[in-house]
């Protein structure tokens, strides 16, 4: 065999392997970011449940102030309407 038929097949031999080594890598990368993804769509879920909640929260605190303010309103009114007869 003549030598370089041999080093020709030495470097297709560490190509071989250094590619087979950068594609297992780049599977486990792959899977990896596919992992990363799925828990952050899963925060950004229960990020949007979270302010549903609050907002849920604050309009109902909104319309028990509103409710306080009218009842409010109406007793004042009321106690100006005493005091004019």
């Amino acid at each position: 065999m003549d030598i370089v038929q041999l080093v020709i097949i030495v470097i297709s031999f560490i190509l071989t392997t250094v590619i087979v080594i950068l594609s297992v890598q780049v599977w486990y990368i792959l899977k990896e970011i596919r992992f990363s993804v799925h828990k952050m769509n899963k925060m950004l879920d229960d990020a949007g449940r979270v302010t549903e909640v609050v907002g849920d929260s604050a309009e109902g605190l909104s319309g028990f102030m509103n409710g306080i303010k009218t009842g409010m309103s109406i007793i004042s009114s009321l106690k100006k309407g005493e005091k004019h007869e």
